[in-house]
C-alpha cells in the first residue's frame, strides 16, 4: 500500500524491522515528535563591503531597528543548536555584542573566508551538528516561519533553500553535514553557489512568498521597502 498511495500514519517509535525500513525509504518523510529538527547552526552572513549602498547598509535603519538587528532575531530561534554572525564591521560587532549574540570579527577579504570562518567557529562549539542554514544580513522581510521550514526538512545529504512562487531560488540556504568539507574548502573568493553548483540533485526547494526573498542591495532598495513598495 505504502508504494501505491500517500499515506499519512502517526506511529509509536519503536525499534522494529518495519520502522527501520520505513525510516530508511528515501521515499518517507519522518517527523520525530521527540526531536523534531536535527542539530542545526546559524551563521548570519554580515561582512559584506556595501558598495553598491554607499556604506554600511546591516547599520541602516528599518522599522527603528538597524537591518542587521533583523537576522540576529530570526538566527536566535530555538530550532537553531548554534548560531553566530561573522563580520568585518565594529558597528555590527558592537549591536552583536549589545544583544547577546555570538559574534566574530575578522579582516579577510574573501566570502569563502566568512563561510569558513563562521562554520569553524560553529563546530568548534557544537560538533554534532547536522545541517546549518547561511543566513544573509539583508533580508529584513524573511520570517521565522520560513526558517523553521526549511529546518523541519534537513537532512545530512540534502540542500535546502527558498524558492519565489516563480521557481526563482533565494537565501538562505541549508547544507547538509555531508556538504561542510566543501564549504571548508570553498575556491578562493567562491561562496555556497560553489556548491550548490556542484551538487544540483541535492537541492531541495521551499515554496515562500516572493517578498520574503527581497534583499537590500541599494539605497533605493530601503527607501521602496520603507515606503511599502514592490
Amino acid at each position: 500500500m505504502l508504494k501505491v498511495c500517500r499515506v499519512l500514519a502517526v506511529v509509536r517509535k519503536q525499534d522494529t524491522p518495519f520502522l527501520r525500513a520505513l525510516c530508511a525509504d528515501p521515499d518517507t518523510f519522518v517527523y520525530d515528535l521527540d526531536c523534531p529538527v536535527p542539530p542545526l547552526g546559524c551563521i548570519v552572513m554580515a561582512s559584506g563591503l556595501g558598495r553598491r549602498f554607499g556604506g554600511n547598509k546591516l547599520m541602516a535603519e528599518l522599522n527603528g531597528r538597524p537591518l542587521a538587528a533583523h537576522a540576529l532575531a530570526l538566527a536566535a530561534a530555538p530550532v537553531f543548536a548554534g548560531r553566530i554572525a561573522v563580520t568585518r564591521s565594529a558597528e555590527v560587532e558592537a549591536l552583536c555584542r549589545a544583544e547577546g549574540f555570538p559574534v566574530l570579527r575578522h579582516a579577510e577579504p574573501r566570502r569563502s573566508d566568512t563561510v569558513r570562518l563562521g562554520l569553524t567557529a560553529l563546530l568548534a562549539q557544537q560538533p554534532d551538528l547536522q545541517g546549518c542554514v547561511f543566513l544573509p544580513g539583508d533580508q529584513p522581510c524573511l520570517t521565522r516561519q520560513t526558517l523553521e521550514a526549511l529546518a523541519i526538512g534537513a537532512a545530512p545529504d540534502t540542500i535546502r533553500r527558498p524558492a519565489a512562487p516563480d521557481g526563482t531560488p533565494g537565501s538562505p540556504v541549508l547544507f547538509g553535514r555531508d556538504y561542510f568539507a566543501a564549504l571548508l574548502h570553498l575556491p578562493e573568493g567562491s561562496g555556497g553557489s560553489a556548491v550548490l553548483r556542484a551538487r544540483p540533485q541535492a537541492i531541495r526547494l521551499l515554496p515562500t512568498p516572493a517578498a520574503e526573498l527581497r534583499d537590500i542591495d541599494t539605497r533605493s532598495d530601503l527607501e521602496a521597502l520603507r515606503g511599502g513598495k514592490g
